[in-house]
């Protein structure tokens, strides 16, 4: 339920503040006053696009805060999006700045306008004053009938969509079989040919270090040998010259101390060069020509480098582009395994059909059920006889939403046939149709805690008027509805009324909301039922329509003036179907 709304320097709005209440309100005013301005706000508070025409001329930012009832089911949505989830409520923030940047809050915490959307269906329902339009679209019709029989068509949608990839997959292989057999050949000879030389993942810098060595062994080997001779075979080496210093230095160590650092550095000095000429030995004992292993890497580099000259590639990648010749092989294997792709394309159509029988046998299920709702509330709206069905057509191939499509069918009077309701001539009609469906659906299946009907009663009046009234009111005891309206004896017929009116200050149109109780709403209800010009005898058709309504009595009034008021009522409100 819609607790509070906020606007600041919304379009018209500078400043407002309103706080709702459970059961019927009725949203009123003359025409232009900003009625359906607080709809709006209430859209775009749930995600819905906004630009900088929303923002008040000469303000920065347009500010707009709704406080709801957090649902139940919402906790753990919240929880998981990293919302604080609240003790009971929900508020939901946006600001639009003149350049048509905005950003949003969930409960203080910055949120997307796409999560915003996505809490939209949990909070609110909105039914327009040309809802008839949408009903004549078979997606919505389909839409419709799927939410009044709950049902969830993304296990459908998406079986469909294996379905589809798995039948383009197979023609596509069937219409290159020439050319991907081709591929396969050329791609099998590649890895072939790369496989007999089979190119180590690191190979490479391993088979040029050791080439490297062995070609340079026997300057590797002089080197190594005259080393030694230096520092320890040698007539005159580095380790006998080191221990004359030695020698030399210790005989005199006793009369200065100071020289200790440097005996101690000569003898770390005699150590490494011990340890030098030890490693050296090891090397002259281990070196090897080996002029046949060498042989076999000189072929073996030459045939890896012909090869990377061949496909244009580093020497190095070739270990790699071996392995993704492989996989790319893999996929020709599959592409061109058309018993494969046959038996992949029935599977995917057998999962697409058992989901798509489990909607069917669903829609089959609900479809009566909402004709036989809607005919009755046709019924109460002045259309005695009238007949609604929803019609199931088959579809000639499988579709993403299905086995069939939806289109309502309507008999406006008895013994009429049913046509297709975008054949149904008269706007009345249609908008009370439209009325009918509205209530239907939001009494027996609106997740949503607040209802909202922006003019949706377009088009009626006298005894229909009244009974679209008390259809609001009886479906205020389920959930919050909220509407605005030109019907006197929808307004009289609210729990909670609001007054929309615009005025002129310091040379600004500015408009406000109010609520409006006693002597102020009878005289709004007078003004709705005889124009601007209020008589004694249109406040007391008001008053009187005021108090049956609050004894749950049909509130037209028995007057004779009454008709005269409900005259001046239809000729001053221009509906357009």
């Amino acid at each position: 339920m819609l607790r509070r709304l906020e606007l600041k320097d919304f379009v018209i709005v500078p400043a407002l503040e309103l706080d709702f209440a459970a059961g019927f309100s009725a949203l009123t005013g003359e025409t232009g006053a900003g009625k359906s301005i607080l709809i709006d706000a209430l859209q775009l508070a749930l995600g819905s696009r906004g630009d900088a025409a929303v923002v008040r001329e000469g303000a920065s930012r347009a500010e707009i805060s709704a406080e709801f009832d957090r649902p139940p089911a919402l906790a753990s949505w919240l929880e998981e999006a990293g919302f604080e989830s609240g003790e009971e409520s929900l508020l939901l923030r946006r600001v639009i700045d003149a350049q048509g940047k905005s950003r949003a809050w969930i409960n203080g915490g910055t949120a997307t306008v796409a999560q915003l959307r996505e809490l939209a269906e949990h909070l609110l329902d909105i039914h327009g004053q040309h809802a008839w339009q949408g009903l004549t679209r078979p997606v919505s019709v389909r839409a419709l009938l799927d939410d009044f029989a709950q049902i969830d068509g993304k296990p459908m949608a998406a079986a469909f969509s294996d379905w589809r990839q798995a039948t383009e997959a197979l023609a596509a292989a069937q219409s290159k079989q020439a050319d991907l057999a081709r591929e396969h050949e050329r791609l099998s000879w590649q890895i072939g040919e790369l496989g007999r030389l089979a190119p180590g993942a690191d190979e490479w810098d391993e088979l040029n270090a050791e080439h490297q060595r062995l070609s340079h062994a026997q300057s590797l080997m002089d080197a190594a040998r005259g080393a030694l001779e230096r520092i320890a075979e040698a007539e005159i080496n580095a380790e006998s010259l080191t221990d004359e210093a030695l020698s030399a230095l210790q005989d005199v160590l006793g009369y200065d101390a100071g020289l200790q650092d440097t005996v101690t550095a000569l003898l770390g000095a005699q150590a490494q060069l011990q340890d030098a000429a030890h490693s050296l030995s090891s090397y002259l004992n281990a070196a090897d020509l080996d002029p046949d292993r060498l042989q076999q890497l000189d072929e073996r580099v030459s045939a890896w480098v012909t090869l990377a000259r061949r496909y244009r590639r580093q020497p190095a990648e070739m270990a790699a582009l071996l392995v993704e010749w492989k996989a790319e092989l893999a996929q020709l294997d599959a592409a061109t395994d058309l018993d494969a792709l046959q038996a992949k394309v029935a599977a995917a159509l057998k999962r697409y059909q058992k989901e798509a029988k489990s909607v069917s046998t669903a829609r089959a299920k609900a479809a009566p059920t909402l004709s036989d709702a809607v005919s009755q509330a046709m019924q109460q709206l002045g259309m005695s006889g009238g007949r609604f069905e929803v019609a199931l057509l088959p579809q000639d191939e499988p579709q993403s939403f299905g086995l069939e499509s939806a289109e309502f069918l309507v008999a406006g009077h008895a013994g009429s046939t049913p046509r297709p309701l975008a054949k149904v001539a008269s706007g009345g009609e249609l908008s009370r149709i439209a009325l009918a469906i509205a209530v239907t659906t939001s009494q027996q299946n609106s997740g949503a805690g607040t209802l909202i009907f922006d003019e949706i009663d377009a088009g009626v009046g006298g005894a229909v008027a009244e009974t679209v009234g008390r259809l609001m009111k009886q479906l205020g005891q389920r959930a919050q509805v909220l509407a605005v309206t030109h019907l006197p004896q929808v307004a009289a017929c609210a729990d909670h009324h609001f007054l929309v009116a615009k005025a002129l200050k310091d040379g600004k149109t500015n408009s406000d909301v109010r609520p409006i109780a006693g002597e102020a709403r009878t005289a709004e209800i007078a003004r709705m039922l005889g124009g601007e010009r209020l008589s004694s005898t249109s406040l007391a058709h008001a008053q009187e329509m005021l108090e049956l309504s609050a004894k749950g009595a049909p509130v037209e009034p028995s007057s004779k003036a009454s008709s005269s008021a409900s005259s001046n009522t239809t000729s001053n409100r221009k509906v357009k179907p």
